[in-house]
């Protein structure tokens, strides 16, 4: 056993217990409940570790295995008040997941996006192969048997993405039906529990919503989004923005569930206004050959 291997014990026998990752489970009637309380318990229980994104003076950050789990993953209320970005933002990043609105920004010999979650669900590719459309094989697995262990989408190309900047958070998409409910699981290697997990779970959670629909129409009977778990090996808070999120700790001590949430409908104008503006500017991107705005 090396120096380095033998780290743990080493540091047991001079008095300091061994630095284990806290492991946070907590389940919600809805995504922003479940969000909120898994925040929360990495800001109370976290590891405090350091990153490779740390500036000088940075705080270390608060780092937690998650296991989320959101009973219903369409319930009312949908969105929580202290998501840190606009309705718009969040509307146009469940765009370029589900809808795939981004992926002409894909091509990193340009200088351009590596990947994109939705051009990886539907064109996976591999050297010398065809492209593969993950989100249709999971839904033709679930045809076959909708109790089937089998239908799932991966992310992670080891030829390609272990050496780039920014490779892929999330990994990998599992789905089931139990009782005429779809069942999805995400599992994310990294996730930024404040600043980017909720907007990654509205969106995984608008993909089960758009494979529920699918499964509906093939099977000739109604199928329901379901329980979503979301599994993350690093849910974390940067120290670089804490005092940003004392700001998200005021407001959830500070008002009532009710109204640190919104359902659907109390933004549905600014969905609607959102989804225009977004349709213009890919309209603009289109016309003059360049990505983003």
């Amino acid at each position: 056993m090396t120096m380095a291997q033998d780290g743990d014990s080493s540091t047991v026998s001079a008095g300091i217990p061994p630095l284990d990752l806290p492991v946070v489970h907590v389940t919600g009637a809805n995504l922003p409940e479940a969000w909120e309380k898994a925040v929360i318990e990495t800001w109370e229980r976290g590891a405090v570790v350091p990153t490779q994104y740390d500036a000088p003076g940075d705080p270390p950050s608060r780092d937690a295995l998650a296991v989320i789990v959101v009973a219903d993953a369409m319930a009312e209320p949908r969105i929580h008040r202290g998501l840190p970005g606009s309705i718009e933002a969040l509307e146009a990043y469940r765009q370029e997941v589900v809808d795939g609105i981004h992926d002409h920004w894909v091509d990193p010999s340009a200088g351009k996006w590596e990947y994109t979650y939705h051009d990886r669900l539907v064109r996976y590719s591999v050297p010398g192969g065809p492209n593969v459309n993950q989100l249709e094989q999971a839904v033709e697995a679930l045809v076959e048997a909708t109790h089937t262990r089998r239908a799932q989408a991966i992310m992670w190309k080891p030829w390609e993405d272990a050496g780039i900047v920014d490779p892929p958070c999330l990994q990998r998409l599992w789905f089931r039906v139990l009782d005429d409910r779809l069942v999805m699981n995400i599992h994310m290697r990294s996730n930024d529990a404040y600043k980017a997990g909720f907007m990654n779970m509205y969106a995984f959670t608008d993909i089960q919503r758009a494979v529920s629909i699918e499964l509906s129409n093939r099977l000739g009977r109604r199928i329901e989004p379901g329980q979503y778990t979301h599994i993350a090996d690093s849910f974390h808070i940067y120290g670089s923005y804490f005092e940003e999120f004392r700001s998200f700790l005021e407001l959830v001590s500070s008002r009532p569930f009710d109204r640190r949430t919104y359902r659907t409908d109390d933004v549905a104008d600014i969905i609607a206004e959102a989804r225009e503006a977004i349709r213009r500017s890919l309209e603009t991107e289109r016309i003059e050959g360049r990505k983003g705005l």
